[in-house]
């Protein structure tokens, strides 16, 4: 069977259920949610600072227990929603690796890996819903996360599924774009919002030999 990495956002992860059942009759898929909005509100609700560098959280001791918190929520809601084949995972449980950035707190840059239980669970049929964490523990991105493990699983295709319709440039979705003319969208700082990790993590992907696609723009290599 075709294996794919599906990406969610928190803002959509449970509402994408059927997405991912769908995808999953005819493929192995591996999920990776992110929570981005819960961890905001409940870091100002904390009094914890909110605060991002180039679309990664800082996050401190304090905003990680935050962070693992919403993952959790995020994530059980999005197995229950799944049904019973959907497998609650942590990535600093099973052994995700990144390479620490510690200018930005306890934060990651994952690399590619295929950790044994996602592995086993494909194989059960079952479907891995991951929490982009790594071993650490470190906060990763969840766009980035899913990239890597995209390459490491040997994905044929990786989906972002999210709230925007895909890269808009001049007012239009863009059906298509080679990897490196993405890359040089990003170098020359064209974008702003959620699209650029997204489009990051693509063309990490897309060049790796993994397409990607977010909404309704593919990015090949």
């Amino acid at each position: 069977m075709t294996r794919v990495v599906v990406k969610l956002g928190g803002a959509v992860a449970a509402q994408s259920a059927g997405a991912v059942l769908a995808l999953a009759e005819d493929n192995d898929v591996c999920v990776v949610h992110g929570a981005g909005e819960q961890i905001t509100l409940e870091m100002e609700r904390a009094g914890i600072p909110v605060r991002f560098v180039g679309g990664r959280r800082v996050t401190s001791p304090e905003a990680l227990v935050v962070v693992r918190r919403s993952f959790a929520e995020v994530g059980a809601a999005l197995c229950v929603a799944l049904g019973s084949r959907a497998e609650q995972l942590f990535g600093d449980e099973i052994g995700l690796p990144a390479t620490p950035v510690p200018e930005l707190g306890l934060v990651g840059d994952p690399l590619p890996s295929a950790p044994e239980a996602v592995v086993r669970a494909l194989a059960a049929d079952r479907i891995p819903v991951v929490a982009p964490l790594a071993a650490g523990p470190l906060n990763v991105n969840a766009d980035e996360a899913a990239a890597a493990l995209a390459q490491g699983l040997q994905a044929e295709r990786l989906l972002f599924l999210t709230d925007v319709d895909g890269l808009i440039l001049n007012g239009e979705v863009v059906d298509e774009i080679d990897a490196g003319d993405a890359a040089e969208l990003l170098d020359r700082a064209l974008l702003e919002g959620g699209i650029v990790p997204k489009l990051r993590a693509a063309v990490t992907a897309a060049q790796a030999g993994v397409p990607a696609a977010i909404g309704r723009t593919v990015v090949v290599a």
